[in-house]
């Protein structure tokens, strides 16, 4: 365990609410809260994982009833000593409890600190205790199953079992060159290849996995577009669930891109409503139209909407030829009204998922999830053994290890001496240690938990 100060922080938001958490840290937390705190036991003596009623005064005056739990080192989030203050959810009650905690010369928390002592004191390694932010911000059922795997050691237990196994071979290498007489590598060469490879393609399996988890964490971009009038700004209220975008039948309304992420299924999409694409004279309407189309080019997916009440139309034609070389999904809108014949002719014709959409039924909503799942997600999401990788620089280390473990495979091919395989073996079990924690700058370790929140 590394020796620090002591640290409190708010564990939960100030703001209104029914609870608030104040959570102390270190070496003195206990013996610091005995010092505001009065119940039945002194917090110095009792156990680890109990929790205790009593008052936290300021001198003689009583400030609040709380509940403090205690939690003892190592057996805490950070490995610590740790005392939590449960008080009411009044935002002056709440200053006013970490104020007194501070006068104690307990220091503020830095964002993240929590979590940076329990990677620091061994209770997580660097792949989980980054996954600790992806669980808080998850706004998708399978954003949270994927984090939380990671969080319970699904990805950190897979690349352990992998170092082990370069390490062994490399020991094996190295006691052999140090100890000839008793160490064979006549055939050792193609047995390590007959190794290496299944690992290379279980590392290149899970880089692959990147795009996918990437998407599930920060959202699939999708743009609706499609020309006035199609019903773009009633789809994103109906997926959004609220009023956002202003509906009328005033062709060239929206004039500016609008945002919302809304979950759909176990996804999340960040729904940009673009101005309706025509040519047009109003200057400030071809600025919403130039907006729209570089909406397009940023977007992983658009929804193209046509409706499919009303004849097609040649700007219909014209914006479908400038998109069908994206991930494009063509949405037939107020499928609940009779369906116009050119409409369905282009339908059978177009070389993409074609949804028969609704917004005032609802009808061809689960289609859509499922369309853009088998589309993004390889036809279905992960299951219980299998997660995500969402971190860029957690793929990037472990396309270095596949890297290395190749360079390991082709000195073999061309019959290179055995202690050339060390080099690269032990630069793949390098590039598999840098993910979880091992051999890593403080530089490093700062930037990634400098995002974290407050109090966690």
């Amino acid at each position: 365990m590394f020796e620090m100060d002591t640290i409190a922080a708010l564990a939960t938001p100030l703001s209104p609410s029914g609870i608030g958490i104040i959570r102390i840290s270190g070496p003195e937390a206990v013996i610091n809260t005995d010092k505001i705190f009065c119940g039945k036991v002194a917090l110095s003596d009792a156990k680890t994982h109990t929790i205790h009623y009593g008052k936290i005064y300021d001198g003689d005056d009583v400030v609040d009833e709380v509940l403090v739990s205690v939690m003892r080192g190592p057996h805490s989030y950070t490995g610590e000593d740790v005392t939590e203050i449960n008080c009411h959810g009044g935002v002056l009650v709440m200053k006013k409890i970490l104020s007194l905690v501070y006068r104690l010369g307990i220091r503020p928390a830095e964002p993240g600190e929590f979590t940076k002592r329990a990677f620091l004191n061994g209770r997580l390694d660097l792949s989980q205790a980054a996954s600790v932010m992806d669980v808080i911000e998850a706004d998708s059922e399978a954003a949270l199953k994927n984090s939380i795997k990671q969080l319970k050691g699904a990805f950190s237990d897979e690349l352990k079992g992998i170092r082990d196994q370069i390490l062994h071979e490399t020991a094996y290498i190295e006691a052999a060159l140090d100890d000839p007489e008793h160490y064979d590598l006549g055939i050792y060469g193609q047995t390590l290849k007959d190794k290496i490879v299944p690992v290379i393609a279980k590392l290149e399996k899970l880089s692959q996995s990147y795009k996918e988890g990437s998407l599930l964490h920060n959202g699939i971009r999708t743009a609706i577009v499609g020309r006035p009038n199609v019903g773009k700004s009633s789809l994103l209220n109906f997926l959004s669930r609220q009023e956002r975008a202003i509906v009328s039948n005033i062709p060239g309304t929206t004039r500016d891109t609008l945002e919302e992420s809304v979950s759909l299924g176990e996804i999340t999409l960040h729904l940009i409503d673009t101005a309706g694409i025509r040519n047009t004279d109003d200057t400030i309407e071809k600025i919403g139209v130039d907006r729209a189309f570089a909406s397009i080019d940023q977007a992983d997916l658009i929804l193209f909407l046509l409706d499919s009440s009303r004849p097609l139309s040649e700007d219909d034609k014209k914006l479908y030829s400038e998109i069908e070389e994206k991930q494009v999904v063509l949405l037939c809108n107020k499928s609940d009204l009779e369906f116009h014949s050119d409409i369905e002719e282009f339908c059978k014709n177009v070389h993409c998922p074609v949804v028969y959409f609704s917004t005032k039924t609802g009808d061809g909503k689960d289609e859509l999830v499922d369309v853009i799942t088998k589309m993004f997600f390889r036809g279905e999401l992960a299951g219980a053994e299998d997660f995500y990788v969402s971190s860029e620089r957690d793929k990037l280390e472990l396309d270095s290890a596949v890297h290395s473990l190749q360079y390991v495979c082709q000195s073999i091919d061309d019959g290179m001496s055995e202690d050339f395989y060390t080099v690269d073996l032990m630069d793949a079990y390098s590039a598999l240690g840098r993910i979880l924690g091992e051999a890593v700058d403080e530089d490093l370790v700062n930037r990634i938990f400098a995002d974290f929140c407050m109090g966690k």
